[in-house]
């Protein structure tokens, strides 16, 4: 099978250069992120992700991530109360 994906100029030599900077070709680059992604829908499906969404495929899918160092965390602040009088 034969998949195009048309690619802005500045995309295409942002790809040769991390290829060249990896010491590969940008066959073998793309190859590389493909099998990344069929992994990850690998671990997914193995997990039972259903194709309706649930929070459960939301968690696994975060424990799949490839980015685990980044912290999704919202910094807490207190709420503003107003006074209400009864």
């Amino acid at each position: 099978m034969t998949i195009t994906l048309p690619l802005q100029p500045q995309e295409e030599a942002r790809l040769i250069a991390l290829a060249e900077a990896k010491g590969v070709s940008t066959d073998a680059l793309i190859r590389e992120a493909l099998e990344a992604i069929l992994r990850d829908a690998s671990t997914l499906l193995d997990a039972g992700v259903s194709e309706r969404p649930t929070g459960a495929a939301l968690v696994v899918a975060m424990q799949a991530s490839p980015f685990k160092e980044i912290k999704l965390e919202v910094p807490g602040s207190p709420m503003r109360v107003r006074d209400v009088a009864f």
